[in-house]
């Protein structure tokens, strides 16, 4: 557990799409991607024990008393001994010793061993000669099972690698798509931006150029006083009045109607009687 916490403490995030990034073919690209590794390679300097997360590895777990032994022997550079082949010989008692009853009996045994060995062999030889092939047969189709398990698990296998890989390929091709179209987005966005930021910028240098081309007002105050400009401008427009006054023809009288004169009225006869 403290190995696994330490290994997921030091994991990287891995946020490459092989299936999606583009790019890489372009020139310069790999070169630019092998320089920045060769780079990171170079400044990169191991800890002195690289390992030390990891809990201690217990290097004796399957030692046994025979392989102790023989690393004690390799460690103190000794040379190895030699298979001892005494108990496959028949020796006689040795020359000072051969009315020793006791050495005659040791010889006996090891000859009575040797014999007893000899005819084990035999009956294994007679045994294999008899159960032998059909043991190998048995063997062989053990070992085929064997294959046969050994195939359809590596299949299975395969086959469960190629689904993540075609589920993590469907998955990178569903985000690519989103990701180039928030980054063609992002494009138009910026590149309108941009146009933007230059507009502005070309009506400010317009609106600056004007402003220094434009005249500047009149500030002169006039010195009369206040009284003398009205006074002023009141005989102007009398005078210009005037004038209009003078070009115009005269205005001719009115015409006045004449006035009827009422009949007088009719003298009153007396009636005749």
């Amino acid at each position: 557990n403290l190995g696994m916490s330490a290994l997921e403490q030091q994991a990287a995030l891995v946020n490459a799409l092989p299936y999606v990034d583009r790019g890489f073919d372009e020139a310069g690209v790999r070169e630019a991607a092998l320089g920045m590794v060769e780079e990171e390679m170079r400044r990169y300097r191991p800890t002195k024990n690289y390992l030390e997360h990891l809990p201690p590895l217990n290097l004796h777990q399957f030692e046994t008393d025979i392989l102790r032994a023989e690393f004690e022997r390799l460690s103190s550079r000794q040379p190895p001994e030699h298979m001892s082949m005494k108990r496959y010989e028949l020796p006689a008692p040795p020359t000072g010793r051969l009315t020793d009853v006791q050495s005659w009996r040791d010889s006996v045994d090891n000859s009575r061993a040797q014999l007893e060995h000899q005819s084990v062999r035999i009956e294994n030889l007679q045994l294999l000669l008899a159960h032998g092939s059909d043991a190998w047969r048995c063997h062989n189709d053990t070992l085929v099972r064997m294959v046969a398990e050994t195939e359809r698990r590596l299949q299975a296998t395969r086959k469960a690698v190629k689904e993540v890989n075609l589920q993590r390929k469907t998955e990178q091709v569903q985000a690519g798509e989103r990701l180039h179209t928030l980054e063609d987005t992002w494009v138009h966005l910026v590149m309108k931006n941009y146009e933007l930021e230059r507009e502005i910028a070309d009506l400010e240098t317009a609106v600056s150029k004007a402003e220094a081309e434009r005249p500047l007002p009149q500030t002169e105050k006039s010195t009369e006083p206040e009284a003398a400009r009205v006074e002023t401008a009141e005989a102007t427009e009398a005078a210009e009045a005037s004038d209009d006054n003078d070009e115009l023809p005269p205005t001719p009288p009115a015409r006045q109607s004449p006035v009827p004169t009422p009949p007088p009225p009719a003298s009153e006869e007396p009636a005749d009687d």
